[in-house]
């Protein structure tokens, strides 16, 4: 990729999907024989001090109190979601395969959508609901054992 294409949201969203499935893998295999939530306490320190040394290399660190309160409240809420959401995903990997995990983990795509409907007012087009949909039935079938 070229330095405009790091511009763009598209090609931070595909590299957000490859670290996501490169994640959902190693995962896998790091669950295997440890506890799911020593797993996403692990990775959870792992996260916390790759951000902070990110922060602090590129000058971006800023005191708390220079951040709203509200912006606090909704990055709290944010983590909280984050946190259950690995739990869960960590649980789910140490009992299933990562081929079916992942799909139905994908379904945050079609909820995102409904949630951004009903809470932000974003309103997809026909194509996009059309979009969403299919997303929805392609992690049904990833997911339905034959």
């Amino acid at each position: 990729m070229n330095a405009a294409a790091f511009s763009s949201w598209q090609a931070w969203a595909l590299l957000s999907a490859a670290f996501a499935a490169l994640t959902a893998v190693f995962a896998k295999i790091g669950v295997e024989n440890i506890s799911p939530d020593l797993a996403t306490f692990i990775r959870t320190v792992v996260v916390l001090i790759a951000f902070a040394m990110l922060l602090f290399a590129t000058g971006q660190f800023v005191t708390p109190g220079a951040v709203a309160p509200k912006t606090w409240l909704f990055l709290v809420l944010s983590g909280l979601a984050t946190g259950a959401s690995w739990l869960c995903y960590f649980r789910a990997l140490k009992l299933g395969p990562a081929t079916l995990v992942a799909p139905i983990d994908k379904l945050s795509v079609v909820l995102v959508a409904l949630f951004a409907f009903v809470f932000l007012g974003e309103r997809p087009s026909a194509t996009g609901w059309l979009g969403i949909a299919l997303i929805s039935a392609g992690a049904v079938l990833l997911a339905v054992r034959r």
